[in-house]
Protein backbone atom coordinates (compact mmCIF):
# COMPACT_ATOMS: atom_id res chain seq x y z
CA UNK A 1 0.00 0.00 0.00
CA UNK A 2 2.63 2.29 0.96
CA UNK A 3 5.31 1.05 -1.49
CA UNK A 4 3.52 2.13 -4.31
CA UNK A 5 1.97 5.50 -3.07
CA UNK A 6 3.41 8.21 -4.18
CA UNK A 7 1.58 11.35 -2.11
CA UNK A 8 1.29 10.28 1.44
CA UNK A 9 -0.27 12.14 4.63
CA UNK A 10 1.27 11.25 7.89
CA UNK A 11 -0.82 12.16 10.86
CA UNK A 12 0.71 11.43 14.30
CA UNK A 13 -1.30 12.05 17.49
CA UNK A 14 0.00 14.02 21.13
CA UNK A 15 1.02 11.32 22.41
CA UNK A 16 3.62 10.01 19.77
CA UNK A 17 5.21 13.60 19.88
CA UNK A 18 4.99 14.97 23.55
CA UNK A 19 5.93 13.69 27.20
CA UNK A 20 2.65 12.35 28.36
CA UNK A 21 1.07 15.47 27.17
CA UNK A 22 4.63 17.61 29.26
CA UNK A 23 5.92 19.50 26.78
CA UNK A 24 7.39 17.98 23.31
CA UNK A 25 9.55 14.97 23.41
CA UNK A 26 12.28 16.18 21.03
CA UNK A 27 13.61 12.77 20.54
CA UNK A 28 10.69 11.72 19.04
CA UNK A 29 10.09 14.64 16.73
CA UNK A 30 13.84 13.16 16.20
CA UNK A 31 12.74 9.88 14.73
CA UNK A 32 9.67 10.73 12.77
CA UNK A 33 12.20 13.30 10.79
CA UNK A 34 14.95 10.43 10.38
CA UNK A 35 12.07 8.07 8.83
CA UNK A 36 9.99 10.78 6.55
CA UNK A 37 13.95 11.33 5.50
CA UNK A 38 13.53 7.72 4.35
CA UNK A 39 10.38 8.19 2.52
CA UNK A 40 11.67 11.02 0.74
CA UNK A 41 14.64 9.45 -0.56
CA UNK A 42 12.12 7.09 -2.09
CA UNK A 43 10.66 9.57 -3.85
CA UNK A 44 7.13 10.00 -1.88
CA UNK A 45 5.79 13.43 -1.02
CA UNK A 46 5.02 13.70 3.06
CA UNK A 47 2.70 15.87 4.23
CA UNK A 48 2.95 15.41 8.08
CA UNK A 49 -0.32 16.49 10.47
CA UNK A 50 0.63 16.87 13.73
CA UNK A 51 -0.71 17.55 17.28
CA UNK A 52 1.25 19.21 20.36
CA UNK A 53 1.22 22.72 20.23
CA UNK A 54 -1.35 22.88 23.25
CA UNK A 55 0.60 20.53 24.98
CA UNK A 56 3.71 22.34 24.51
CA UNK A 57 2.25 25.51 25.15
CA UNK A 58 0.46 23.73 28.81
CA UNK A 59 4.15 23.26 29.81
CA UNK A 60 5.87 26.55 28.66
CA UNK A 61 2.94 28.08 31.01
CA UNK A 62 3.74 25.82 33.83
CA UNK A 63 -0.02 24.31 33.56
CA UNK A 64 -0.59 20.28 34.34
CA UNK A 65 -4.10 19.94 33.37
CA UNK A 66 -5.77 20.84 30.28
CA UNK A 67 -7.82 24.15 30.33
CA UNK A 68 -11.18 23.55 29.46
CA UNK A 69 -12.12 27.63 28.86
CA UNK A 70 -11.48 28.75 25.19
CA UNK A 71 -9.38 31.49 25.16
CA UNK A 72 -6.46 29.58 27.62
CA UNK A 73 -6.53 26.78 24.68
CA UNK A 74 -6.33 29.87 22.23
CA UNK A 75 -3.48 30.90 24.24
CA UNK A 76 -1.87 27.33 24.56
CA UNK A 77 -1.82 27.03 20.78
CA UNK A 78 -0.33 30.37 20.28
CA UNK A 79 2.55 30.13 22.98
CA UNK A 80 3.13 26.14 21.83
CA UNK A 81 2.64 26.86 18.24
CA UNK A 82 6.08 28.57 18.43
CA UNK A 83 8.08 25.68 19.72
CA UNK A 84 6.41 23.38 17.59
CA UNK A 85 7.24 24.67 14.51
CA UNK A 86 10.89 25.43 15.40
CA UNK A 87 11.22 21.80 16.95
CA UNK A 88 9.86 20.40 13.57
CA UNK A 89 12.20 22.54 11.54
CA UNK A 90 15.41 21.73 13.62
CA UNK A 91 14.58 18.06 13.27
CA UNK A 92 14.13 18.27 9.74
CA UNK A 93 16.90 20.36 8.66
CA UNK A 94 19.54 17.06 10.05
CA UNK A 95 18.30 15.29 7.01
CA UNK A 96 18.66 19.01 4.50
CA UNK A 97 14.85 19.06 4.99
CA UNK A 98 12.96 22.36 4.80
CA UNK A 99 9.32 22.64 6.50
CA UNK A 100 6.31 25.04 6.10
CA UNK A 101 3.65 25.55 9.19
CA UNK A 102 -0.21 25.58 7.93
CA UNK A 103 -2.40 26.46 10.32
CA UNK A 104 -6.01 25.70 9.02
CA UNK A 105 -9.84 25.87 10.51
CA UNK A 106 -12.94 24.41 9.29
CA UNK A 107 -13.82 27.87 7.68
CA UNK A 108 -11.06 27.99 5.57
CA UNK A 109 -11.83 24.63 3.73
CA UNK A 110 -15.74 25.50 3.89
CA UNK A 111 -15.25 28.33 2.06
CA UNK A 112 -14.73 27.65 -1.55
CA UNK A 113 -12.42 30.10 -2.47
CA UNK A 114 -10.15 29.72 0.26
CA UNK A 115 -10.41 25.65 -0.27
CA UNK A 116 -8.81 26.22 -3.60
CA UNK A 117 -6.29 28.48 -2.29
CA UNK A 118 -5.18 25.79 0.35
CA UNK A 119 -4.76 23.09 -2.04
CA UNK A 120 -2.36 25.62 -4.46
CA UNK A 121 -0.60 26.17 -1.35
CA UNK A 122 -0.27 22.79 -0.36
CA UNK A 123 0.90 21.19 -3.85
CA UNK A 124 3.12 24.16 -4.28
CA UNK A 125 5.03 23.46 -0.96
CA UNK A 126 5.24 19.69 -2.34
CA UNK A 127 6.30 20.99 -5.86
CA UNK A 128 9.29 22.92 -3.76
CA UNK A 129 10.13 19.59 -1.88
CA UNK A 130 9.17 21.09 1.32
CA UNK A 131 7.33 19.12 4.12
CA UNK A 132 4.04 20.52 5.26
CA UNK A 133 3.40 20.43 8.91
CA UNK A 134 -0.45 21.03 9.21
CA UNK A 135 -2.33 21.40 11.95
CA UNK A 136 -5.72 23.15 13.47
CA UNK A 137 -5.42 26.10 14.26
CA UNK A 138 -6.69 26.65 17.57
CA UNK A 139 -5.58 29.94 18.66
CA UNK A 140 -8.24 31.57 16.62
CA UNK A 141 -10.90 28.37 16.37
CA UNK A 142 -13.79 28.63 17.77
CA UNK A 143 -16.67 25.63 18.50
CA UNK A 144 -18.22 26.26 15.47
CA UNK A 145 -15.18 26.07 13.37
CA UNK A 146 -13.35 23.31 14.99
CA UNK A 147 -12.38 19.92 13.37
CA UNK A 148 -12.58 18.75 16.29
CA UNK A 149 -9.59 16.64 16.06
CA UNK A 150 -6.33 15.90 13.92
CA UNK A 151 -7.72 12.95 12.67
CA UNK A 152 -10.55 14.67 10.47
CA UNK A 153 -8.36 17.20 9.46
CA UNK A 154 -6.03 14.89 8.52
CA UNK A 155 -8.80 12.69 6.05
CA UNK A 156 -10.05 16.27 4.99
CA UNK A 157 -5.69 17.29 3.62
CA UNK A 158 -5.69 13.85 1.90
CA UNK A 159 -8.88 14.54 0.32
CA UNK A 160 -7.70 18.40 -0.41
CA UNK A 161 -4.37 17.05 -1.79
CA UNK A 162 -5.40 14.03 -3.14
CA UNK A 163 -2.69 11.86 -1.48
CA UNK A 164 -3.05 8.08 -2.31
CA UNK A 165 -2.75 7.16 1.37
CA UNK A 166 -3.56 8.06 4.63
CA UNK A 167 -0.96 6.75 7.83
CA UNK A 168 -3.07 7.44 11.12
CA UNK A 169 -0.13 6.62 14.01
CA UNK A 170 -1.81 6.10 17.35
CA UNK A 171 -0.62 4.55 20.62
CA UNK A 172 -2.86 1.24 19.97
CA UNK A 173 -1.70 -1.19 17.36
CA UNK A 174 -4.08 -0.76 14.90
CA UNK A 175 -8.42 -1.35 15.07
CA UNK A 176 -9.46 -3.62 17.23
CA UNK A 177 -12.84 -5.60 17.22
CA UNK A 178 -13.11 -4.37 20.71
CA UNK A 179 -11.37 -2.00 22.97
CA UNK A 180 -8.28 -3.79 24.04
CA UNK A 181 -7.74 -2.14 27.32
CA UNK A 182 -10.91 -3.47 28.24
CA UNK A 183 -11.31 -6.77 26.53
CA UNK A 184 -8.91 -9.00 26.65
CA UNK A 185 -10.26 -11.15 23.92
CA UNK A 186 -10.18 -8.06 21.21
CA UNK A 187 -8.57 -9.22 18.01
CA UNK A 188 -6.74 -6.64 15.90
CA UNK A 189 -8.47 -6.87 12.18
CA UNK A 190 -5.58 -6.41 9.70
CA UNK A 191 -8.00 -5.28 6.59
CA UNK A 192 -11.13 -4.15 6.65
CA UNK A 193 -13.09 -1.96 3.89
CA UNK A 194 -13.17 1.98 5.04
CA UNK A 195 -17.07 3.43 4.68
CA UNK A 196 -18.19 -0.41 6.74
CA UNK A 197 -20.78 1.18 9.06
CA UNK A 198 -19.63 -2.10 11.23
CA UNK A 199 -16.65 -0.38 12.06
CA UNK A 200 -17.98 2.69 13.61
CA UNK A 201 -19.99 0.37 16.00
CA UNK A 202 -17.05 -1.77 16.92
CA UNK A 203 -14.20 1.40 17.77
CA UNK A 204 -14.38 3.39 21.11
CA UNK A 205 -14.41 6.79 22.10
CA UNK A 206 -11.66 9.18 23.45
CA UNK A 207 -7.86 7.93 24.10
CA UNK A 208 -5.69 9.84 26.76
CA UNK A 209 -6.70 13.06 28.15
CA UNK A 210 -4.27 14.99 25.94
CA UNK A 211 -5.50 14.37 22.49
CA UNK A 212 -9.12 14.61 21.62
CA UNK A 213 -9.54 11.75 18.86
CA UNK A 214 -10.26 8.04 19.77
CA UNK A 215 -10.65 5.01 17.13
CA UNK A 216 -13.98 5.86 16.44
CA UNK A 217 -12.67 9.59 14.80
CA UNK A 218 -9.72 7.91 13.13
CA UNK A 219 -12.32 5.00 11.55
CA UNK A 220 -14.94 7.95 9.55
CA UNK A 221 -11.44 9.68 8.50
CA UNK A 222 -10.75 6.73 7.07
CA UNK A 223 -13.78 6.63 5.42
CA UNK A 224 -13.79 10.44 4.31
CA UNK A 225 -10.43 9.65 3.19
CA UNK A 226 -11.77 6.57 0.82
CA UNK A 227 -14.24 8.89 -0.65
CA UNK A 228 -11.06 10.45 -3.11
CA UNK A 229 -10.09 7.18 -3.43
CA UNK A 230 -7.25 6.90 -0.37
CA UNK A 231 -6.80 3.53 1.53
CA UNK A 232 -5.87 4.22 4.88
CA UNK A 233 -3.40 2.73 7.59
CA UNK A 234 -3.78 2.83 11.16
CA UNK A 235 -0.69 1.59 13.05
CA UNK A 236 0.85 1.92 16.48
CA UNK A 237 3.47 4.85 16.55
CA UNK A 238 5.58 2.66 19.01
CA UNK A 239 6.53 0.15 16.43
CA UNK A 240 10.45 0.60 15.93
CA UNK A 241 10.82 2.53 12.55
CA UNK A 242 7.18 2.37 11.51
CA UNK A 243 7.49 4.06 8.30
CA UNK A 244 10.19 2.62 6.75
CA UNK A 245 8.40 -0.35 7.24
CA UNK A 246 5.07 0.29 6.27
CA UNK A 247 6.91 1.46 3.13
CA UNK A 248 8.01 -1.70 2.22
CA UNK A 249 4.48 -3.02 2.89
CA UNK A 250 4.97 -4.90 6.15
CA UNK A 251 1.89 -5.84 7.76
CA UNK A 252 1.34 -3.53 10.24
CA UNK A 253 -1.90 -2.42 11.98
CA UNK A 254 -5.01 -2.36 10.10
CA UNK A 255 -5.28 -1.61 6.33
CA UNK A 256 -8.62 0.18 6.03
CA UNK A 257 -9.07 -0.03 2.08
CA UNK A 258 -11.28 2.46 0.24
CA UNK A 259 -13.99 0.45 -1.60
CA UNK A 260 -16.45 3.19 -1.62
CA UNK A 261 -17.45 5.53 -4.95
CA UNK A 262 -14.93 8.10 -5.70
CA UNK A 263 -16.65 11.56 -5.49
CA UNK A 264 -15.65 14.27 -7.56
CA UNK A 265 -13.84 16.74 -5.98
CA UNK A 266 -17.04 19.46 -5.25
CA UNK A 267 -18.71 16.33 -3.98
CA UNK A 268 -16.13 15.80 -1.42
CA UNK A 269 -16.47 19.43 -0.35
CA UNK A 270 -20.40 19.56 0.17
CA UNK A 271 -20.04 16.02 1.98
CA UNK A 272 -16.68 16.50 4.28
CA UNK A 273 -15.90 20.21 4.04
CA UNK A 274 -19.25 22.39 4.77
CA UNK A 275 -20.17 22.71 8.44
CA UNK A 276 -24.00 21.44 8.32
CA UNK A 277 -26.21 24.55 9.95
CA UNK A 278 -29.25 22.17 10.21
CA UNK A 279 -31.63 19.29 9.48
CA UNK A 280 -34.22 18.52 6.98
CA UNK A 281 -36.57 15.45 7.52
CA UNK A 282 -37.87 13.61 3.81
CA UNK A 283 -40.70 11.82 3.21
CA UNK A 284 -39.94 7.94 1.93
CA UNK A 285 -41.01 9.32 -1.90
CA UNK A 286 -38.23 12.50 -1.24
CA UNK A 287 -35.81 9.42 -0.07
CA UNK A 288 -36.27 7.26 -3.10
CA UNK A 289 -36.41 10.50 -5.21
CA UNK A 290 -32.65 11.45 -3.99
CA UNK A 291 -31.10 8.36 -3.50
CA UNK A 292 -32.57 6.02 -6.28
CA UNK A 293 -33.54 8.15 -8.65
CA UNK A 294 -30.81 10.99 -8.80
CA UNK A 295 -33.66 13.88 -8.64
CA UNK A 296 -33.20 17.45 -7.01
CA UNK A 297 -35.25 17.85 -2.94
CA UNK A 298 -38.58 19.66 -3.74
CA UNK A 299 -40.20 21.22 -0.56
CA UNK A 300 -43.02 18.86 -0.93
CA UNK A 301 -41.43 15.97 0.20
CA UNK A 302 -39.83 17.56 3.38
CA UNK A 303 -41.60 16.87 6.85
CA UNK A 304 -39.94 18.69 9.27
CA UNK A 305 -36.99 21.52 10.03
CA UNK A 306 -34.78 21.55 12.39
CA UNK A 307 -31.99 24.32 12.97
CA UNK A 308 -31.31 27.94 12.18
CA UNK A 309 -29.59 28.23 8.80
CA UNK A 310 -30.23 30.86 5.77
CA UNK A 311 -29.72 30.60 1.43
CA UNK A 312 -26.96 28.57 0.16
CA UNK A 313 -25.81 27.16 3.18
CA UNK A 314 -25.41 23.47 4.11
CA UNK A 315 -27.99 20.89 5.55
CA UNK A 316 -27.94 17.44 5.93
CA UNK A 317 -31.26 15.29 4.62
CA UNK A 318 -32.32 12.83 6.84
CA UNK A 319 -34.81 9.95 6.10
CA UNK A 320 -37.41 9.28 8.93
CA UNK A 321 -35.58 7.02 11.41
CA UNK A 322 -33.38 9.90 11.78
CA UNK A 323 -30.47 8.40 9.20
CA UNK A 324 -28.34 11.13 6.94
CA UNK A 325 -29.01 10.13 3.20
CA UNK A 326 -27.42 13.52 1.40
CA UNK A 327 -26.01 16.78 2.01
CA UNK A 328 -26.00 19.53 0.13
CA UNK A 329 -26.54 23.85 -0.40
CA UNK A 330 -30.04 25.04 0.44
CA UNK A 331 -31.70 27.09 -1.99
CA UNK A 332 -34.14 28.75 1.11
CA UNK A 333 -33.65 29.42 4.64
CA UNK A 334 -35.24 27.33 7.98
CA UNK A 335 -38.01 29.95 8.51
CA UNK A 336 -38.67 30.07 4.49
CA UNK A 337 -38.29 26.30 4.42
CA UNK A 338 -40.95 26.31 7.53
CA UNK A 339 -43.57 27.62 5.63
CA UNK A 340 -43.22 25.78 2.08
CA UNK A 341 -42.20 22.54 3.23
CA UNK A 342 -44.92 19.48 2.22
CA UNK A 343 -46.06 22.14 -0.47
CA UNK A 344 -45.52 21.56 -4.37
CA UNK A 345 -43.23 23.72 -5.64
CA UNK A 346 -45.57 25.87 -8.01
CA UNK A 347 -46.96 26.82 -4.28
CA UNK A 348 -43.60 28.43 -3.38
CA UNK A 349 -44.38 31.85 -4.41
CA UNK A 350 -48.05 32.10 -3.68
CA UNK A 351 -47.22 31.30 -0.07
CA UNK A 352 -43.36 33.58 -0.02
CA UNK A 353 -44.10 36.06 -2.60
CA UNK A 354 -41.50 35.20 -4.42
CA UNK A 355 -39.37 32.29 -5.67
CA UNK A 356 -35.75 32.18 -5.97
CA UNK A 357 -35.47 27.98 -7.03
CA UNK A 358 -38.00 25.30 -7.76
CA UNK A 359 -36.08 23.16 -6.05
CA UNK A 360 -34.93 23.29 -2.29
CA UNK A 361 -31.96 21.70 -3.27
CA UNK A 362 -30.96 21.15 -6.59
CA UNK A 363 -28.99 18.39 -7.51
CA UNK A 364 -26.00 19.47 -8.69
CA UNK A 365 -25.81 20.89 -5.12
CA UNK A 366 -26.25 17.87 -3.51
CA UNK A 367 -24.29 14.79 -2.55
CA UNK A 368 -25.21 11.50 -1.68
CA UNK A 369 -23.99 9.95 1.73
Amino acid sequence: MLKQARRIVIKVGSSLVTNQGKGLDHSALACWAAQIAILKQMGKEIILVSSGAIAEGMQRLNWENRPTALYELQAAAAVGQMGLAQAYASSFSEYGLQTAQVLLTHEDLSNRKRYLNARSTLTTLLKLNIIPIINENDTVAIDEIRFGDNDTLAALVTNLTEADVLVILTDQAGLFTSDPRKHQDAKLLSEVNAGDPALEKMAGGAGSGISRGGMQSKVIAAKRAARSGADTLIASGHEDNVLVRLSQDEAIGTRLLARIPVLAARKQWLADYLQVRGYVTLDKGAVKALAADGKSLLSIGVISVEGEFERGEAVSCLDEEGREIARGLINYSAVETQKILRQASSEIETILGYVDEPELIHRNNLVLL
